[in-house]
């Protein structure tokens, strides 16, 4: 029996980065595309060009640097959305519009206030429009999961019929079950015959944990087509994890029976990517790609592991790219040491680029003798991979922290914000404490610190210090900061200043919703 191709459709980028406190700059979304492709994804949707300008270029940078993958990018079904979306991809060799409309009833009554067949006429409408631009494009009823079978069929024969190429059943609010969601992909294919001639995709959220079951049921059934996130990320609960879903179908093929062209070997290096870039870590027990994933504590299970792996590994680390060991640099390390190590972490940089980081690497081998892997990496964030001027409407200039045993900690610090030089003091139960209290007052005292993590990198009282945060806003909404720096009170502010950025960059960025 011949083995059905899967597409693998990357949305890390897009879903994933939709989530408050994941985004990304424009610099950051070309590299982790960059590592997409190595991976071997076959379609990368790179942003929502009409979200904004920072989405729009950040898509046409992708398509005009990135070979291999097809790029997307997503748009509503209206010819505004559509010709911005063609406009940032039309520079890819394989270019795809995405284009989508709500069409479960809670959807079309509550947000749309349109009737059944008023949204057909709209889809189609948008289909040829995109289809007059570019002949790979894909439709998605929004919230098909909750619409009434026999309308979506409906919805998904009058979308082929307009020259959609790519049909795609999202469960936008991961309300389903791996059986029912596998039973509506097996009647799609019943009632609408054409279906078989173009690719049924799906696209499932983890509202429930049943994102990654949803999408491999769907497979089950007949289609061709998985959408998903690195590490699983994504508004509320995440969206499918790929990495999950791609060990599932390589290691359960006698299962599956499907192919399909991701290098496996590359997953361990898009989630460390994707972690180190989102500042969203990854959960130590996290499958596949989690800190445990391959660590044996209990006894029996040690002694399973050294008498035959087999025993209590169904994949090895190796399969999935996990290294084990910590790479160390020192300071008579060169520039080809260096490129070496960012060329394997998935990072590329210029050579004026590679050689501060070389310089940055020989000055910290200095103070502490060794430079190990996640310590270069933490300094590529630091000086590679900052926001850019416009969006880092807040920097730091200077601070100055006075502590003791037996007095109150007071800090003074100096921001530039919007151009503009503050300054203010702080006193606090700490050091930290008392910057941050300095920090709220210049800019505002509505955000609160909602967690406060503090690692040393790679051990020892001279290690890096690497602190991540997470502050809200008052509306629900939580955004991340994380810093790396030799002196852990000005990693902290360096950190809270980020997350800020990152609330502020946020408050301008429109998202059109999308599941």
């Amino acid at each position: 029996m011949n083995k059905r191709k899967i597409t693998i459709f990357d949305t890390t980028l897009r879903d994933g980065e939709q989530s408050p406190g994941a985004s990304l700059t424009i610099q950051e979304k070309l590299i982790v595309a960059r590592q997409l492709a190595r991976l071997g994804v076959d379609v990368i949707e790179a942003g929502f060009p009409i979200a904004s300008d920072g989405d729009f270029e950040a898509v046409k940078l992708i398509a005009k640097n990135i070979k291999g993958p097809s790029i997307c990018g997503l748009a509503r079904a209206n010819y505004k959305d559509i010709d911005r979306c063609w406009n940032a991809v039309k520079y890819s060799n394989k270019p795809r519009i995405h284009t989508f409309i709500a069409t479960s009833k809670v959807h079309r009554d509550s947000k749309l206030h349109k009737s059944k067949e008023e949204v057909i006429a709209m889809a189609i409408k948008a289909i040829k429009r995109a289809k007059s631009y570019c002949n790979d494009v894909e439709f998605s009823p929004e919230d098909a999961a909750r619409t009434s079978l026999d309308y979506m069929c409906d919805v998904v024969k009058a979308a082929i019929n307009a020259g959609a190429t790519v049909i795609n059943i999202p469960d936008t609010v991961g309300y389903s079950e791996p059986k029912e969601f596998g039973e509506r992909i097996k009647y799609l294919f019943e009632q609408v015959p054409e279906a078989k001639d173009i690719i049924i995709s799906v696209h499932c959220h983890n509202d429930l944990g049943n994102a990654v079951a949803n999408s491999l049921a769907a497979v089950k059934n007949g289609a061709l087509q998985v959408e998903g996130c690195i590490n699983g990320i994504g508004e509320r609960a995440g969206n499918a994890s790929l990495e999950e879903v791609v060990m599932n179908l390589v290691t359960r093929n006698d299962y599956f029976n499907v192919e399909i062209g991701i290098d496996t070997k590359e997953l361990y290096k898009s989630s460390k990517l994707v972690s180190d870039l989102t500042g969203i870590s990854i959960q130590r027990n996290k499958a596949i790609v989690g800190e445990n994933a391959f660590a044996h504590e209990a006894g029996i299970h040690q002694h399973g592991v050294l008498s035959n792996k087999e025993t209590y590994e169904i994949m090895t680390p190796e399969s999935v790219g996990w290294k084990g060991t910590n790479i160390v640099i020192g300071k008579h390390s060169g520039k080809h040491a260096v490129a070496a190590l960012l060329d394997e972490e998935g990072y590329s940089c210029t050579p004026e680029q590679t050689t501060q980081i070389t310089a940055k690497v020989k000055e910290l081998a200095d103070k502490q003798k060794s430079v190990e892997r996640d310590d270069v990496i933490a300094i590529i964030r630091d000086l590679v991979l900052e926001e850019s001027e416009e969006e880092q409407r807040i920097q730091l200039v200077d601070f100055a922290v006075t502590t003791g045993s037996n007095f109150m900690p007071t800090a003074s610090v100096k921001l530039m914000v919007d151009g503009e030089m503050k300054i203010e003091a702080g006193i606090g139960d700490g050091p930290i404490d008392a910057v941050s209290d300095a920090v709220w007052k210049i800019v505002d005292s509505s955000y609160k610190l909602e967690d406060y993590h503090l690692k040393a990198i790679t051990g020892g009282t001279d290690a890096l210090a690497d602190v991540s945060i997470k502050l809200s806003d008052g509306k629900g909404n939580l955004f991340s900061g994380r810093a790396v720096n030799e002196d852990v009170i000005k990693a902290s502010v360096l950190s809270i200043i980020k997350g800020i950025n990152r609330a502020y960059n946020f408050k301008t960025k429109k998202h059109p919703q999308m599941g």
